[in-house]
């Protein structure tokens, strides 16, 4: 097996290593066909059965990491319930292995599954910080507001070694490019210089995602992500170096973690977070299958439960899209989780609205290159 410090990280040709990982510790357990693909495999119960006996801890399934060849790097978001414009995704698929995961479907335009392959067949993009000053420097680029992980966690497990976000956030430290992140990794911590040097120009806000403070429902949900009291760490060294950090419960699941929700902000504020938000589980897609299956397997005895109130906030379905709907659900059960969480966001504190990022310093650097007729940028 070829560890993470085996994996080159200079240019885009090189990647496509074999990282070493337990088969513990997977979020998925299935890997359903490709919704685009006309034919499709299933491996029959039985042989499931014969394996689980043969290897009653678990098989290996290892990661792989691809490079990802993209020629640019800034993507439009047209969605009119979100509070950017533009994102930006160093990695395609998460080592996390977030059961619940919207962007699992996304692997399926790779032609894969949204199953395991989307925690264990990883692209990336390792040529990020060069094509994130290209398009920088273009005289139509303003400096708007871009969101790091709009798809999957930019600090995910692999990033330790490939340090493409980092490539990225000293770009944007260069440029002053205002830059929002959303993690569920302490892994940000490292890079608190550049986010501090971000935060002097208003250019950074940072959201650590924490779902439930139960080690047992974390590590079973989220098996490879930070352990709660990680985040909350992050959050307190975050908040403690002047960076704009809030929490984000994201997501709600009805019947599994929503009573947490006192717990998770009064401990968010307690570390220092000035801001806290909340999504309702989403499950476009194939999702349902996994989450489905996930939630017989881990939580027999409430699973029809969750099932139900999930279905009471979407119209009788398992997911609706509706713009406006989709992050938090509608009806009664969604309102009264709506409120609850806005009884303790006002107890604490967390629901005063951030200044916007800005892009001042963005716009003034862009002047100073083009009256040096983009010889270089000055950094004075």
């Amino acid at each position: 097996m070829v560890g993470y410090s085996d994996i080159p990280t200079g240019s885009a040709e090189h990647v496509d290593a074999l990282l070493s990982g337990p088969a513990r510790g997977r979020g998925a357990q299935l890997n359903p066909g490709n919704r685009f693909e006309d034919v499709r495999l299933h491996v029959l119960g039985e042989h499931l059965d014969e394996l689980a006996i043969e290897h009653p801890d678990g098989r290996g399934v290892p990661t792989r990491v691809y490079a990802d060849k993209s020629k640019t790097l800034l993507n439009r978001v047209d969605s009119p319930d979100l509070p950017f414009n533009w994102t930006i995704n160093p990695y395609r698929g998460c080592e996390h292995g977030c059961i619940y995961c919207y962007a699992r479907p996304g692997h399926e335009y790779l032609g894969m599954s949204c199953g395991l392959d989307f925690e264990t067949r990883i692209m990336a993009k390792l040529d990020a910080p060069a094509l994130a000053r290209a398009e920088f420097g273009k005289p139509g680029w303003n400096g708007e507001h871009i969101s790091l992980s709009g798809v999957t966690d930019c600090y995910q497990p692999i990033e330790s070694r490939l340090r493409i976000t980092r490539g990225l956030l000293e770009v944007c430290a260069e440029f002053a490019q205002p830059v929002g992140i959303v993690t569920k990794s302490r892994l940000i911590t490292r890079d608190i210089d550049l986010l501090r040097e971000l935060a002097r120009h208003q250019a950074v806000g940072a959201f650590i995602s924490i779902t439930t403070l139960d080690n047992r429902l974390a590590s079973a949900m989220e098996p490879r992500a930070s352990a709660p009291r990680e985040r909350l760490a992050a959050v307190r060294q975050l908040a403690d170096a002047g960076i704009p950090v809030g929490v984000m419960t994201a997501p709600i699941i009805p019947g599994l973690n929503e009573s947490e929700i006192p717990a998770i902000l009064d401990a968010a504020a307690d570390a220092g977070a000035s801001g806290a938000g909340y999504t309702m589980l989403r499950l476009p897609h194939q999702i349902k299958a996994l989450f489905l299956d996930w939630l017989k397997r881990e939580f027999p005895d409430r699973a029809g439960k969750v099932e139900s109130q999930l279905r009471d906030m979407r119209h009788g379905d398992l997911y609706r899209a509706t713009f406006f709907e989709r992050h938090k659900g509608v009806g009664a059960r969604a309102e009264q989780v709506g409120q609850m969480f806005k009884v303790f966001q006002r107890k604490h504190n967390l629901h005063r609205k951030w200044a916007r990022l800005s892009n001042e310093e963005f716009l003034r650097r862009k002047r100073v290159r083009e009256s040096k007729g983009q010889l270089g940028l000055w950094n004075g």
